[in-house]
């Protein structure tokens, strides 16, 4: 693995993760203007992934190639480790970040709730359940219930606070992408700087 350090005037990281089962490389830019390159061998992984990119203001490139072949768990799970992993690296000492942030989001019939704190403490707290015959998105089919391990891995990689939470909906694809977007939209917001200290009694985070 290897990361570069913030940069002065853009926040940005490059994190490299091999393992047996997966190689991925991540650059991120958090005061970027959406500009997402996403490839996982996973077109709708890849659709969501970009959707971070894009709602999020992030500028974002994801190349990942796993053994698809047996499983998608491991690419959708490295892939968030090392996307954690980058932001934990751009943010830095964080001095100055919002930190706190939330929505509600609307995609038609689906609605998802998220609230982060860029607390420095991994937690997860996930509210969106789709039954074990669900049928998979996109070819290769991408398990909906893998987005609550991408996410477990990106919260732990990126030492964050995330709660997901889905008060309606009924078409799988519709939920997913609501949920995606709807982090993407709250980490646009923890991540803005408009203040000088780093916004915690104890003095890091």
């Amino acid at each position: 693995m290897s990361t570069a350090p913030t940069s002065a005037d853009h926040r940005t990281a490059e994190v490299g993760r091999s393992t047996k089962e997966t190689a991925v490389e991540v650059t991120v830019d958090l005061d970027g203007t959406g500009t997402t390159s996403v490839a996982t061998g996973l077109p709708f992984f890849d659709h969501m992934v970009g959707q971070l990119g894009r709602h999020g203001g992030l500028d974002l490139r994801v190349a990942a190639e796993g053994d698809l072949e047996v499983d998608a768990h491991h690419t959708v799970e490295d892939v968030g480790i090392a996307l954690g992993e980058a932001v934990a690296t751009a943010l830095g000492d964080k001095a100055g970040i919002r930190r706190f942030a939330s929505i509600t989001l609307p995609l038609d019939e689906a609605l998802v709730d998220v609230a982060l704190d860029l607390s420095g403490r991994p937690f997860l707290a996930y509210g969106i359940e789709f039954a074990p015959d669900t049928p998979g998105l996109g070819t290769p089919p991408f398990d909906p219930q893998l987005a609550e391990e991408f996410w477990r891995a990106f919260v732990t990689a990126a030492g964050l606070t995330l709660h997901l939470r889905l008060l309606a909906g009924r078409n799988t694809h519709h939920i997913v992408e609501a949920s995606f977007k709807a982090v993407a939209r709250a980490l646009r917001d923890a991540v803005r700087v408009e203040g000088g200290g780093i916004p915690s009694t104890k003095g890091t985070l």
